[in-house]
């Protein structure tokens, strides 16, 4: 699951312009170069809407990447395993803690393996994937064996002379 002490730290926001407030129920945009990071979640694209909640708390926050680039998510969970994801658009619901990729997606979970797909939905809280295709029809998974213990070393042969 994701590191659960990320969400009780700070978000920081960095890009090229920034147009908006930190007030209830409004939206900020951020364009050029944007990263925002919470711990070890980071996010980066060439656009950002970051909408604030009632509460002023960041909700949600939409990613888009210029032309020919993707927008990107990367966390890192409590076991120190790196998840990372990469589309056209990123929707991060920061309430919940759910990343939707769409676009060109792929998720990568450090270990564990990939999904690759049209859309893809990661829950950063229980690592759940759902994914459809709409180009080919298929959403790709790739799971990798978990990793076997080295056999232990034949025993020496012992020849007495």
């Amino acid at each position: 699951m994701a590191r659960q002490d990320d969400r009780q730290k700070p978000m920081n926001l960095d890009a090229k312009s920034i147009d908006g407030y930190n007030l209830p129920n409004t939206v900020t945009t951020l364009t050029g170069n944007v990263t925002a990071t919470q711990g070890t979640l980071k996010m980066t694209g060439d656009k950002a809407l970051v909408s604030i909640d009632a509460n002023t708390q960041i909700s949600h926050i939409h990613v888009t990447a210029a032309p020919g680039k993707l927008a990107h998510i990367e966390q890192i969970d409590d076991a120190g395993n790196l998840m990372t994801g990469d589309a056209d658009t990123l929707d991060y619901d920061n309430i919940n803690g759910i990343a939707v990729l769409t676009g060109h997606a792929v998720v990568h979970q450090q270990g564990r393996g990939e999904s690759h797909g049209d859309k893809l939905t990661y829950n950063t809280q229980t690592q759940q994937m759902t994914g459809t295709s709409g180009s080919d029809g298929q959403v790709h998974m790739v799971i990798l064996p978990k990793p076997q213990p080295a056999a232990a070393p034949a025993p020496a042969s012992s020849k007495q002379p």
